[in-house]
């Protein structure tokens, strides 16, 4: 996989209790899954969540820490890193989210936080590149979603794959990072698919 450390948003819209529970693993098939680092390929990522899901987290276990409207999972995912849930207020309501986040990083729950609050006021509706991609990882069926292997040319290994329907040539197995803007649009919820990407500042 190509991990990275930055703070990311990996699924738009509210996650029902079955989508996020499927979201707490989502690189459940990545190879060397017990030999491998996976601190940085988890550590910065969010999404929002309902209430009542957020209500479930908090009451599964006594939570790691309490800290206002946040709290931590006792149970660690990978070395240092583990669930932080939010109640946050945006736009005078209050949402729900949650992230994974690196305690070995005493900056790590104020900085995502900040970063929740920053991508979720803006007043137009976009989405990234990236975002539209990290959404696609995320709904995809284990099925139709992996990891290149060995038949793969070296610096591809590894990385996220997609099965694409290619009409009469059948399906097709791609890099996630490669698909084409139409395979992006094909990919996504029609709800998301004609959302514009954010103006830079």
């Amino acid at each position: 996989m190509n991990p990275s450390p930055a703070i990311r948003k990996v699924f738009q819209g509210v996650a029902s209790r079955a989508q996020m529970f499927r979201m707490f693993d989502r690189h459940l098939q990545r190879p060397d899954r017990w030999e491998d680092e996976a601190m940085p390929l988890y550590a910065g990522e969010w999404f929002e969540i309902g209430g009542a899901e957020h209500d479930y987290m908090f009451e599964i276990l006594p939570p790691l820490w309490i800290r206002g409207s946040m709290f931590a999972m006792r149970e660690f995912l990978t070395g240092s890193v583990t669930s932080v849930f939010f109640a946050l207020r945006i736009d005078e309501a209050i949402r729900y989210f949650h992230g994974y986040c690196d305690l070995s990083d005493k900056a790590s729950v104020e900085t995502m936080r900040l970063a929740i609050i920053e991508r979720e006021s803006r007043p137009v509706r976009a989405m990234t590149r990236a975002e539209r991609l990290e959404h696609i990882w995320s709904s995809t069926a284990d099925d139709y979603r992996g990891y290149a292997g060995e038949r793969w040319p070296e610096a591809s290994r590894g990385k996220c794959t997609v099965m694409l329907y290619g009409g009469k040539g059948g399906t097709v197995l791609k890099l996630l990072e490669d698909l084409s803007d139409d395979e992006i649009a094909a990919k996504l919820p029609v709800q998301l698919r004609h959302l514009p990407s954010p103006i830079a500042a």
